[in-house]
């Protein structure tokens, strides 16, 4: 089949600014241009050309300054004038481009793949998100968690919804005492950040309140383990290393930290997984609902324990004993309490964190995502001939 898939206006394809959609997408589009013709359209970028194509794959993009509006006024003349025929058209998290793709691709089959809550009314319109829930064939979620708000809003929802959970590369990402690269990557940020041996204990995503690594930073009051040491690794957004209010109130408190506190700033996305290969118990301290944290997974592909919180779809990520669940992400006091125990006996640990290395192995590999996002198209093209061989039959009947 043809396939065309139209990622955000805020970040390019491939991701070398980052992004968990733009990752995901980058993650299985060659295996997936091995089974189908695959046109990528995004965000232009000034290190992409605005049209290439590389293993295979087409890459289109255009000007959004970050706005969806600025990027659908290119997008849509595009599609509207180009002659290219696509059988389906997967667009990613922006349930507002399926009316205006339709309207100028009116027989296109539509996937739509949804990794936040855009049907929340807030942000969509019911008029709006009951033309959309009807236009497309299948809507993937990335968590049950989104699935479920998209059914909570929209009812008539529940039979196309489709939760397929995000991947990681098992290359780059490894439990550091089974590999000799992790082991390496683990000796030189050690080396380079003077942690020896001390139990490094890993945030990496976004800083902002709702992220609520503040919440950790004054855990650390309670921490009873002095060889400790807290490394937060993130920016106010992907690419962008400036100093916003938040992130400078969070270097003020951990100044004052009793255990060590280091924030790294940005930490581009080809290198992040060295940070995974330096930690030894990895915390995500999200206060929000939270679709589902990509970082969980790519810590689990590292082997390290997980300490989530019950927001989302992040309790999703917990299972066969891989890590445990923060129920109320604003008490640094339960963070401490679940971090001195796992501190206290690294070895139970790090079980956990090969538990969580077994689960990305058997189901959370972007050969396990493609494989998914495989069946979804292979259900719409048998809705296709389905289709088409009720419209000959119907033509014979007439005949």
């Amino acid at each position: 089949m043809n396939i065309l898939m139209i990622c955000t206006e805020k970040l390019p394809v491939p991701n070398i600014r980052g992004g968990a959609i733009q990752t995901y997408i980058g993650g299985v589009a060659r295996l997936l241009s091995k089974h189908h013709n695959l046109t990528i359209i995004g965000r232009s970028d000034p290190d992409l050309p605005n049209d290439e194509r590389v293993g295979g794959i087409r890459y289109i993009r255009f000007e959004s300054q970050g706005v969806l509006d600025i990027y659908m006024s290119n997008v849509i003349p595009y599609l509207e004038s180009s002659k290219e025929q696509y059988d389906v058209i997967h667009i990613f998290n922006r349930p507002k481009m399926v009316m205006p793709v339709s309207s100028v691709r009116p027989n296109a089959r539509i996937v739509l793949s949804m990794h936040n809550d855009m049907f929340n009314p807030v942000k969509l319109s019911r008029q709006e998100g009951d033309a959309v829930v009807d236009r497309v064939e299948t809507i993937v979620t990335i968590s049950n968690y989104i699935g479920s708000e998209i059914v909570r809003y929209y009812p008539k929802a529940a039979s196309k919804i489709r939760t397929i959970y995000s991947g990681v590369d098992l290359s780059r990402f490894a439990p550091w005492k089974q590999s000799q690269s992790a082991q390496r990557d683990r000796e030189s940020i050690r080396s380079q950040h003077n942690l020896g041996n001390k139990k490094v204990i890993l945030f990496v995503g976004r800083l902002s309140r709702n992220k609520g690594p503040h919440v950790l930073v004054r855990a650390m009051n309670q921490l009873k383990h002095s060889d400790a040491v807290l490394v937060i690794v993130g920016a106010a957004w992907y690419s962008d290393d400036h100093i916003s209010d938040y992130i400078a109130y969070l270097r003020a408190m951990a100044e004052k930290s009793p255990i060590p506190v280091i924030t790294t700033g940005y930490v581009q996305a080809s290198e992040v997984h060295k940070w995974f290969c330096a930690a030894d118990v990895f915390v995500c301290t999200s206060i929000w609902e939270e679709p589902l944290a990509r970082v969980h997974y790519e810590a689990m592909a590292a082997g390290l324990p997980l300490i989530t919180t019950a927001r989302g779809g992040n309790p999703e990520i917990i299972r066969s004993n891989n890590g445990v669940i923060i129920q109320n992400p604003e008490d640094p006091a339960e963070y401490a309490s679940h971090l001195n125990s796992m501190l206290s006996n690294l070895g139970g640990a790090r079980q956990m964190g090969l538990h969580g290395r077994k689960l990305v192995e058997e189901n959370f590999t972007w050969n396990h995502v493609a494989g998914n996002i495989l069946d979804v198209w292979s259900r719409v093209a048998a809705t296709i001939s389905a289709a088409e061989a009720s419209d000959a039959e119907d033509d014979s009947t007439r005949e």
